[in-house]
């Protein structure tokens, strides 16, 4: 990690990175809902509730032992996540192998489908005011290498000058050394970016460590009691603009 300059005098803001999933879109239905309707389409009848405990169960042990998509172990994203859901299934008592790669590769590829992701209503807005007030805007992402896509089909893509995810930069946050990458495509100090982000300690505090101008998305003020002050939350993206305006003056 590159050592930061003290002492610097704090230029004007100029990039803003974006965390993606829970701050500018969501999934539009839970995973049991979405795992099960594939299931139907290959005959199966399963509860929601059942394959919500079972993902939960296959993605903690996924996660656990193949961090960040088991990029270090030699994996990528898609044989981590295919690997999730043939698990996912497992516990559901579905046992044919075939049966378990195609709902797989069914299901990973879905999830690249705009139906299934919801953009919130305050995030296209919101994109475009950072741009009419001439910042620059990057996206920062615990994510895999679909994220250009969905964030294309999504109508988002082309907001951004650069995407890093997880996958690609080869560590997650709270790493800092996936913001350290963002700084190297922004070319400028800590100083002069801001970042937006739903996770306390993913976006928020990982930012805020760095010099970089953390605020945290809190749209169901879950994080009321955390150790944020009031001018770093939101409640809304619709806030944004003019507190980054205040780091322009």
């Amino acid at each position: 990690m590159c050592k930061r300059l003290t002492g610097v005098m704090r230029g004007p803001l100029q990039w803003v990175l974006w965390d993606v999933k829970d701050t500018l879109l969501k999934v539009r239905a839970s995973v049991g809902e979405q795992y099960c309707t594939e299931a139907e389409r290959m005959g199966l009848s399963l509860s929601p509730a059942e394959v919500d405990a079972a993902f939960r169960q296959a993605y903690r042990h996924y996660s656990s032992r193949y961090p960040n998509y088991g990029v270090a172990q030699g994996l990528d994203g898609r044989a981590w996540w295919m690997g999730v859901v043939r698990d996912t299934f497992s516990h559901c008592r579905v046992q044919e192998p075939a049966l378990l790669n195609t709902l797989a590769h069914n299901l990973y590829h879905n999830f690249c489908n705009p139906e299934n992701w919801e953009v919130y209503p305050d995030s296209q807005k919101a994109l475009e005011s950072c741009s009419s007030l001439g910042l620059k805007l990057g996206v920062v992402s615990n994510f895999d290498s679909r994220l250009e896509g969905i964030l294309r089909v999504c109508g988002l893509l082309s907001h951004f000058s650069f995407l890093i995810t997880s996958e690609e930069a080869g560590v997650a946050k709270p790493n800092p050394d996936i913001f350290e990458q963002a700084l190297q495509k922004c070319g400028i100090p800590a100083t002069n970016v801001a970042h937006v982000g739903d996770h306390y300690v993913n976006d928020y505090l990982t930012s805020r460590s760095m010099g970089i101008h953390g605020y945290l998305l809190d749209r169901r003020d879950k994080y009321h009691q955390a150790d944020v002050p009031r001018e770093h939350r939101l409640r809304s993206l619709d806030e944004l603009p003019s507190r980054l305006q205040q780091l322009m003056d």
